[in-house]
């Protein structure tokens, strides 16, 4: 173990950070829950389509994090060596890839729409509805992408609170303007697709015209583009390792029963939403972990990384005791079906006590993104996923072990996770200073 002298900062400047990244992690799965209850009164088949079309959407976005989480790192690298400029200027060229990207994913997903979501369907009608929804949702993608990089570069410059106002402009308009293009406008299903592309327009229009504000050179420059998708590789694996196992665990919960995968869809989306919660930590972490060693200092990093660990293990005990306390009431605000309730405490007790694990896990991965360490982050989320989750997955279909598998695999997932980054941040190799890590 290295041997540093720690330097912690004021909890308010933690959570200074982690309140407003909260707010931006939580606007798109509140604005997906107006739209969902808005299409759901147009009946199954669009309310399928919009499942169906979200999904695959989602699936995008979630692969190109490295847009957003990359781009803290190295512009708090550079923020924190006191070179601003430098610093939005990653941001510009993060920007650049953005839409490079998102004009191909345009392109592509126009041509593959149909065969990609009559694949997943099997339903020629749920088939039609959701290419109709899913190409005009995609000409957004390239705005979803800046945004994406908007965040990251103005986290890195600590600046927590334009991203949230930025968001929350794009998702509430869209919010009312849903509800008017799907009823009295007439569109149906395909105005909430419209409202979806404004939503990501007007959020991502914000980004851009705060990078001409700050009147940084907006010249492309591949040689930076090309170091954030070596970056982005990294990230891009270690998100396939995560996408490998949810869905694993949710075909293998459906393959188990009807009331078993009901059980495991309301647990799931619980521990999803705590793990934006626990996940606006590590946005911190990141910034003030990037700024600590591009200014050089070591002791600084080490003694945040201590204090965000802590912050996560305190907060992930609150909620494993928070939701302990719940387990008789809350099932039921999800549920009536006697089966589905059943089902649910064999998945309910590995939850809560996962909580204090997750809190540490995901701190921890932020400290360590911070520091731009992502290849060991995707060498130790792809090693947990084949030695423990994906196995005991498996074996709980093969063996008929039900939710009380699927969810051992979950824990043996996280305990492997947590030994890893655990060893990582007192081993201190992570700890590489200078503006841009070697």
């Amino acid at each position: 173990m290295v041997e540093v002298r720690e330097e912690r900062v004021p909890a308010r400047k933690v959570f200074g950070l982690a309140v407003p990244a909260l707010g931006v992690l939580a606007a798109e799965p509140l604005y997906v829950l107006v739209d969902t209850a808005v299409v759901g009164h147009l009946g199954a088949l669009p309310l399928a389509a919009l499942a169906l079309g979200g999904t695959l959407l989602a699936l995008v976005s979630t692969q190109l994090t490295f847009l957003s989480y990359g781009t803290t790192s190295r512009t708090a690298r550079l923020h924190g060596a006191g070179r601003r400029a430098e610093a939005v200027e990653e941001g510009v060229q993060a920007t650049w890839l953005a839409l490079a990207v998102g004009v191909v994913i345009v392109v592509a997903g126009q041509l593959l729409a149909r065969p990609v979501a009559s694949m997943m369907s099997g339903d020629e009608q749920i088939t039609d509805a959701t290419v109709s929804w899913l190409r005009i949702a995609l000409c957004g993608t390239p705005m979803i992408l800046v945004t994406m990089a908007g965040n990251g570069w103005m986290r890195g410059v600590q600046d927590a609170v334009r991203p949230l106002r930025y968001v929350l402009a794009g998702n509430g308009l869209s919010a009312v303007l849903c509800p008017i293009l799907v009823y009295p406008a007439g569109l149906g299903l395909e105005g909430s697709a419209v409202a979806n592309v404004v939503a990501q327009t007007v959020s991502g229009g914000f980004f851009l015209a705060a990078l001409v504000r700050e009147r940084a050179r907006l010249r492309p420059r591949p040689s930076v583009m090309w170091a954030q998708l070596i970056l982005g590789r990294d990230l891009v694996l270690r998100s396939l390792g995560f996408q490998a196992c949810f869905l694993s665990a949710t075909a293998v919960a459906a393959r188990t029963s009807t009331e078993a995968v009901g059980a495991h869809q309301v647990v799931w989306q619980l521990w999803t939403f705590l793990s934006l919660v626990l996940d606006s930590i590590a946005i911190a972490a990141q910034s003030l972990i990037g700024a600590a060693l591009g200014g050089g200092s070591r002791r600084r990093a080490h003694g945040i990384a201590g204090q965000i660990t802590r912050y996560g293990l305190v907060l992930g005990c609150g909620l494993g005791v928070a939701f302990a306390a719940v387990s008789q009431v809350l099932p039921l605000a999800f549920t009536s079906d006697a089966g589905v309730l059943g089902q649910i405490p064999h998945a309910w007790w590995f939850f809560v006590a996962l909580q204090p694990v997750a809190g540490v896990v995901f701190a921890l991965d932020g400290v360590l993104l911070g520091a731009g360490d992502a290849a060991y982050l995707r060498n130790a989320t792809l090693g947990s996923a084949l030695l423990g989750f994906l196995p005991l997955i498996w074996a709980s279909l093969g063996f008929g072990w039900g939710l009380a598998g699927i969810w051992t695999g979950l824990t043996v997932f996280m305990l492997l996770r947590l030994g890893f980054v655990v060893a990582r941040w007192r081993g201190g190799r992570w700890a590489v200073t200078g503006a841009v890590r070697a």
